[in-house]
């Protein structure tokens, strides 16, 4: 009786392991979204290549346009465009674009984080609905922020006040640099 359930566990776990890495590939090549090695919802670990890519992943993926859904990490590069639903790693491209939070560096042209951001945004213009971290770039705009300095030509931060809870925060719109503690 003992080893019936001893193999009947092992062959659950063997299952449930087989399930589990038949999820995820190591690769992803793509042309779009809808041409390409592995189906869109098909997790990626280790690196896509594409025209336009659009997968879960865990990956460094180089291609034009870069999509992830869920949650992703990683480092995207893309030549035109990044874009995900929520990441954590490194988007360099000359537009970069979050849905719901990003955690780590955005690096373009055009950085724009729809939710939350935690980390560092280097680019010509950066926005984000709620920053905790560091923008860096000539217009910078955070909706709200918790922690964060921007640092630019134009710094806009509206939750603040004008100087009246300095040193916690400058001020709604600032030149050169903006903060909030």
């Amino acid at each position: 009786m003992k080893k019936i359930i001893f193999i009947t566990c092992l062959g659950i776990i063997m299952a449930v392991a087989s399930m589990a890495m038949a999820e995820s590939k190591p690769i992803q090549l793509s042309l779009t979204p809808d041409i390409a090695v592995f189906d869109r919802d098909t997790e990626i670990r280790g690196l896509t290549l594409g025209i336009w890519g659009e997968n879960p992943q865990t990956a460094l993926a180089i291609g034009i346009v870069n999509g992830s859904k869920g949650n992703s990490a990683g480092l995207s590069f893309g030549f035109l465009l990044n874009y995900a639903e929520s990441y954590k790693g490194v988007q360099w491209a000359p537009v970069n674009y979050t849905k719901k939070s990003f955690l780590g560096w955005q690096s373009g042209i055009v950085n724009y984080a729809e939710g939350s951001v935690k980390g560092l945004q280097t680019g010509a213009v950066n926005y984000s609905d709620h920053l905790t971290g560091v923008q860096f770039g000539f217009v910078n705009y955070a909706a709200k922020a918790t922690t964060g300095v921007q640092i630019g030509l134009i710094n806009l931060i509206p939750q603040n006040q004008w100087f009246t809870r300095f040193p916690d925060e400058l001020a709604p719109g600032m030149v050169f640099v903006n903060w909030r503690f």
